[in-house]
């Protein structure tokens, strides 16, 4: 199986530090998130990665360069000249995943312990073109379940904007985790050009297709996104 880290992301929320590095090379207990999830992914058997890079490319660049990709083979998606967003950036390293069934994609600033394992029999024992991994949890914005964890829509808890794919109720909100498996239909099927999020085609798939959301509710995880959460983060993952 191989995988994507997403990490082409400016980082504004942890500046100063992205002033002068990316927030891939932030590091927890003396690893940089890149390393960290370089090494989660090995320990499910995942060792071909793709990474999309843009702010600060070079240094990602030299740090996989010096350091072996840390033992696994690594593939660059240059995305120097604009950055693509999640969505934008999953087509343009389409041909990574060719031939592929089932496939990882994931934020490069998120830790945590999910069995990743369990959530890829999870998507293989379903119909679903995607599989989300999500939790109970606050967040500005969560995305919408019905009960048998079908995605159904979104809502932005700031402003109360709703997108609904699928018009059933109840809906339950989980926040999304920033990993998720893949099917190559998602690629497939993508109606999307240029710079788009993978929140948009995954509304758009699932009008018509199956996308699940796995629920990991009481695993760790923390999303490293700004100075203050680095803490938090060094002491769930010593």
């Amino acid at each position: 199986m191989k995988a994507m880290l997403f990490a082409a992301g400016l980082g504004t929320r942890m500046k100063p530090f992205t002033d002068h590095s990316p927030k891939a090379l932030v590091e927890v207990n003396n690893k940089t998130l890149l390393e960290h999830n370089i090494r989660y992914l090995q320990r499910f058997g995942i060792y071909d990665v793709i990474i999309n890079v843009h702010h600060f490319a070079d240094k990602i660049e030299e740090v996989l360069r010096d350091n072996d990709g840390f033992g696994s083979e690594i593939t660059i998606s240059d995305e120097r000249k604009e950055v693509l967003e999640t969505g934008g950036g999953l087509i343009k390293a389409a041909s990574f995943f060719a031939g592929e069934s089932l496939f990882v994609v994931m934020n490069v600033d998120i830790l945590t312990n999910l069995d990743l394992g369990k959530m890829t029999e999870a998507c293989t024992d379903t119909d679903s073109v995607a599989t989300l991994a999500v939790m109970n949890r606050d967040s500005s914005r969560h995305f919408l379940f019905d009960e048998s964890m079908n995605l159904c829509g979104w809502r932005n808890n700031k402003t109360q904007e709703e997108r609904i794919s699928r018009n059933t109720s109840p809906l339950h909100p989980f926040a999304f985790s920033g990993i998720q498996v893949l099917t190559p239909a998602v690629i497939s099927e993508n109606p999307f050009e240029g710079k788009f999020s993978l929140v948009d085609l995954y509304l758009h798939l699932a009008k018509t297709r199956i996308i699940k959301g796995y629920n990991h509710t009481g695993n760790l995880f923390i999303d490293v996104g700004k100075p203050e959460s680095i803490e938090q983060a060094e002491y769930l993952f010593q």
